[in-house]
């Protein structure tokens, strides 16, 4: 690629750049980058998403299904952000005045994988357990990729409307899934009445 097309990803939003610069500047203390990187690594992939999935279905066993969607969700809503990224090609930041402090699977930036499969899961677990979970969960996940340096504010707030959207998506396939099973167990049960009759 040449340079000075590579160059231009940071010529683009110094608008961004100038935040990340002030979150940094702010509060990236050695203790938020630490709890940030662990957010990255469980984020990494939906994994951990995932994994409290998995948990949650073997411990809440008559509504198992409900903890696969989650698991589903975030795994779906992920895929659907790297086929983005792959079709966008947004470099990371990479202006000097942003410390970078975690490692990343790709130079792709746009939208944040970690922030969508974060508020599908979120969006999807607080449906299942009643809980205000995307307010809790999506705001320091959001917050900790511009910690690390590896976002810029629009990618994170794109991942995190598409993880919403795909969690909408998905909870209201399932309702027409759970719409489709009650009628036809309403046209079974009476077709058995009037057989008996």
């Amino acid at each position: 690629m040449n340079p000075s097309l590579q160059d231009s990803g940071a010529d683009r939003a110094p608008a961004e750049v100038k935040i990340l610069e002030a979150v940094q500047g702010a509060i990236a203390t050695p203790p938020v980058i630490s709890a940030a990187r662990g957010m990255s690594h469980f984020g990494e992939h939906a994994l951990g998403w995932v994994g409290i999935a998995a948990v949650g279905a073997l411990v809440d066993k008559p509504r198992r299904r409900q903890w696969a969607g989650v698991a589903v969700g975030a795994v779906g809503a992920h895929a659907a952000s790297i086929v983005i990224k792959r079709i966008v090609r947004r470099p990371r930041p990479h202006a000097p005045s942003v410390q970078v402090n975690v490692s990343t699977p790709s130079k792709l930036s746009f939208p944040s994988s970690h922030a969508t499969s974060t508020t599908a899961a979120a969006v999807l677990l607080g449906k299942l357990t009643g809980l205000p979970l995307p307010a809790v969960l999506v705001p320091p996940m959001l917050l900790s990729r511009v910690v690390l340096g590896v976002h810029y504010p629009s990618d994170v707030l794109a991942g995190s409307a598409l993880g919403a959207a795909s969690a909408a998506a998905l909870l209201a396939a399932e309702k027409r899934l759970d719409s489709d099973r009650t009628r036809r167990k309403g046209r079974t049960g009476r077709k058995g009445t009037a057989s008996h009759e």
